[in-house]
């Protein structure tokens, strides 16, 4: 299947919260990446701006009843660069969670 997107790793931030996966999560996260990567439109059910930030969004990954969220944002728009992701443990995302992809993010724009 031809790629739409790229997905890019980020320093370690990302790889720091998948290394401690459990490999069916592993499997579930890896699934969900390769769609967001081809689908021409990806659902929002996988990727959704998140409201009241300038281009972030998440990734969203459902195993059973475990929640976990990627965070990411564009560049050159078919590029996604990930920021890092955590187990939704509540309704609403956590503010400080948010807030480190935030800073993530301007790291990365430093460094470009």
């Amino acid at each position: 299947m031809k790629k739409i997107r790229q997905i890019f790793f980020y320093k370690d931030y990302f790889l720091d919260f998948y290394n401690e996966q459990s490999p069916k999560t592993k499997e579930k996260i890896l699934w969900t990446f390769r769609l967001v990567e081809t689908s021409p439109r990806v659902p929002a059910e996988y990727l959704k701006h998140i409201k009241g930030t300038d281009g972030l969004y998440e990734i969203r990954v459902q195993l059973g009843r475990n929640i976990f969220r990627i965070f990411c944002f564009f560049d050159k728009g078919r590029l996604i660069v990930l920021a890092h992701g955590f187990q939704k443990k509540s309704q609403k995302t956590p503010r400080q969670q948010i807030e480190k992809a935030i800073k993530i993010k301007q790291e990365y724009e430093n460094d470009k």
